[in-house]
Formats: C-alpha cells, structure tokens, sequence
C-alpha cells in the first residue's frame, strides 16, 4: 500500500466513460482531463484503449494520449487492450498497466470480443507470453478483468463457478492483479462480499480491484461491502459517464467524486482533493456538451466540516 493511501482510486472515463460516445474529446481535452485529474490527487487512471480505430474512433488519439500522460511523474498509466494486437501497441506506447478484460458470460463475451471466455483465456496466455519475453524495463504489470462477473442482460444470474473457474485460470496464467466486474449492474452488497471473499479465498495473496456501476443504484452500497470484503482497489468515471453498449438504459460508472468523498468521510485516505476534482467537470462538459453527468458532491457541494482523512 502506498505510502499515505488506504484506498487506491483508479479514474476510467477517460477509457470506459467515453468508449461509447460518438462526439470525439478533442485530444487537447482529454489530456487536460488528465492533467487536472493528476492535479487533484488521482494517480492512477486508465487513459484509452489500444482497440482498432474502425471499431472505436473515440481512440484515434491513443498514442498521443498515452505520451502525455507519462509526462506526469508519479502517474500509473493504464490502458485497455483488447487482443494481443492492442498489447504490442500499449507496449510501445510505454503504459505502465495493460487490463485485458474477460466477460464470464459467454454471451456477453462473443458480442463483445467474438471469442468463447476459455478462448479469451488462451488469448490472454499470449499476451503473457509477449509480456515475460519483453526486457524487464519494458513489461507492464497486467491486470486481468472478469466483466459481468455478478450478472450479464443476456444471461441473467452468473454462477460464482464460473467466476472463480476464470479467475484461477488467468492468475495460473500469470496476471498480476485481477479485477471483478458488475459490468450492467446486478450486483448487491451481499452478493459482493461473497464472491470477493471466495475469489480471494481461491487466490491468496492476490491484489483484488473492483469495478462498479451505478446501473440500479447500489455503486457506493456495493463498494462498502467490497471493503468490507478486504478490496482497496476501485475503478470509477468522472461524472459517472460509462455504461455498457449491450445493457440500455443503464448509467455509467459509480461516480469518481462521490467516491472519493464517501472514502474520506470514512477517514480513508485516497489523497484525493474532492473540491479540485469536482472542479474537472468543467472540461468534460465543455467536451462534451450533449452528456448528461452525475454526481451528488457537484450538486450539493461537500458538507460544512468536512476535511480529508488524516493519518492516524
């Protein structure tokens, strides 16, 4: 755990917000978005992904994206890769964490990525392969992703089976962390403390991450109980923007400044300025002026009294 931290916040819109909007975030907004995040206090954030530009236009930018975002030291940069392809291409960008992410539902999986789940993990065994033959300065920590892991709209409820089945398989792979996904929002606090106490019961020793929608509207419910369960790892989207293309109607990401805020009123520290990161929506609305943002920190404003987490 770093120094000062109790609970790490990593921000995903500028990946998993904006990967479905069809208005491009001018280059120069998204790195600014980035600088400004840094500025608050986040320090780490997934900032594209390396998917073909025909699929995904949003990220013709990657690279330039990438570049900037190195130039602040003390940054994690992250970003998704979809295939061993988007992998060499993070790689020589230079990002610190590569996320390649599995979709427990079968389903879920071929609409998203055409492969079966087993035909992910194989996929993901070559990506492994190409990390450890990389020169030690170059490899990027890896951390594998298990999407719909609490329930899929095609399929409905997942067998925690199946989850633990993949889970066991990617870090037998050679992941470095992993990460459970309530991709459409099924998930609930009970049904979270239990399949994180299993996956990590399975996987001793292995950094657990968790990754929240505010679908139904139990994000935050759903973080407590993962913290609960031992996690300290939580992706989530400014404005909560995001959401999944296959589960409509569904809202985006649990919210990066209601997070941080509920974190530290807790007295966790996340090194976090709430006040600075609410002031980062304005680049997002500017960007992207037609997306509705959420948050009840932007509209309510922090409590009187209300200061960081201190060390104890």
């Amino acid at each position: 755990m770093a120094p000062q931290i109790d609970v790490h916040i990593r921000e995903v819109g500028l990946r998993d917000g904006i990967q479905n909007i069809s208005t491009f975030l001018p280059t120069e907004a998204k790195t600014a978005w980035i600088s400004a995040e840094f500025a608050a206090g986040v320090r780490e954030i997934e900032v594209c992904s390396f998917v073909p530009v025909k699929l995904i236009p949003q990220f013709a930018d990657a690279m330039d994206v990438v570049r900037h975002a190195r130039t602040l030291q003390g940054l994690n940069v992250s970003a998704l890769v979809p295939n061993s392809k988007g992998f060499e291409r993070a790689v020589e960008a230079g990002v610190d964490e590569a996320d390649y992410v599995i979709s427990v539902s079968e389903s879920h999986n071929k609409s998203n990525v055409r492969r079966t789940p087993d035909e992910s993990v194989e996929d993901f065994r070559r990506i492994m392969a190409m990390r450890n033959e990389l020169p030690p300065d170059r490899r990027p920590k890896v951390v594998a992703g298990l999407a719909t892991a609490f329930g899929c709209t095609f399929e409905g409820k997942i067998a925690e089976s199946a989850v633990r089945r993949l889970a066991t398989a990617l870090a037998e792979a050679g992941a470095d962390e992993l990460a459970l996904a309530d991709t459409v929002g099924f998930a609930d606090p009970a049904a979270v403390r239990k399949l994180f106490a299993a996956v990590a019961q399975d996987l001793p020793g292995m950094t657990l991450h968790a990754h929240f929608h505010d679908t139904r509207g139990l994000g935050l419910a759903n973080v407590v109980a993962a913290l609960e369960a031992g996690v300290r790892h939580f992706d989530s989207s400014l404005g909560g923007l995001g959401g999944c293309q296959f589960a409509p109607g569904a809202t985006g990401n649990i919210n990066t400044e209601d997070l941080a805020f509920m974190l530290e009123s807790m007295g966790l520290r996340t090194g976090v300025d709430v006040e600075k990161l609410v002031g980062v929506r304005g680049i997002i609305t500017r960007g992207l002026p037609d997306e509705a943002l959420t948050g009840s920190i932007s509209r309510a404003g922090l409590p009187k009294g209300f200061h960081a987490a201190r060390a104890s």
